[in-house]
C-alpha cells in the first residue's frame, strides 16, 4: 500500500540544552528515516527552546504549534538523554499537556541516548509506555545509543533499521522499495 502524500516525520528532543548531541541524533536519525521513506524533510521540535513556556498559561503560540506538529506527525522521533534511569523531566511535561489519546494516529519511534550500557532499556521501560499511554503505535524497539555512538551514529542506526523497516513501512503506509520486493519474492 502507497501512501497518498509523504508521511509527515517530526523529531521530538526531550533534552534540556538546547542544541544538544540528543537533538543532533534525533536530526540524524529522523533525515536517514526521511531518505529511508522518500519523504519530505523531518520538522524538529527541540523541548529546550520551549522549557519556559511549559508552565505559563496561557500557552504560547510556539508552545501550541509544536503540539500540533508532534500531534500531527506521521512518524514521531522521540528522543531523550538518560536523565536518573529515566526519560527526562521536560519531556514528561511535554508529553502532560496531551489528554489520553493526543498521539492517536502517530508512529513513534524512541530514540534513548546513554553514558552506559546499563540503561539500554530506558526507552522499552519508561517511554514506549507513556507514548502508548497517549494513543501512539510503537511498532519498533527503542534505539539506544552510547555517548559514544554519537560520533558516527550511523552504523547504530543501520542496524536498527535491519529490524525496525517493515514494521515502520507497515505504520506509516509506506511500499517497500522495488529492490525489498524482489527479495521477498525469493
Amino acid at each position: 500500500m502507497t501512501r497518498p502524500d509523504p508521511a509527515r516525520i517530526v523529531a521530538l528532543v526531550g533534552n534540556p540544552r538546547a542544541g544538544s548531541r540528543t537533538l543532533g541524533a534525533a536530526a540524524s536519525l529522523a533525515g536517514t528515516l526521511a531518505a529511508h521513506l522518500e519523504t519530505a524533510e523531518p520538522v524538529l521540535v527541540d523541548l529546550a527552546t520551549l522549557a519556559p513556556a511549559l508552565h505559563v498559561q496561557p500557552r504560547t503560540t510556539e508552545l501550541d504549534a509544536a503540539l500540533a506538529a508532534v500531534a500531527g506527525a506521521d512518524l514521531l522521533v522521540v528522543a531523550t538523554p538518560v536523565h536518573k534511569a529515566s526519560f527526562t523531566g521536560l519531556l514528561k511535561s511535554f508529553l502532560d499537556l496531551y489528554g489520553p489519546d493526543g498521539l492517536a494516529g502517530v508512529t513513534a519511534v524512541p530514540l534513548v541516548v546513554s553514558a552506559t550500557p546499563a540503561h539500554a532499556l530506558v526507552g522499552e521501560v519508561h517511554l514506549r509506555p507513556v507514548l502508548v499511554e497517549l494513543g501512539a503505535t510503537v511498532p519498533t524497539r527503542t534505539l539506544s545509543v552510547l555517548d559514544t555512538d554519537l560520533l558516527d551514529l550511523g552504523p547504530a542506526v543501520d542496524r536498527w533499521w535491519v529490524r525496525a523497516e517493515r514494521p515502520l513501512r507497515r505504520a506509516v503506509g509506506s511500499s517497500a522499495p522495488a529492490g525489498d520486493l524482489v527479495e521477498v519474492a525469493r
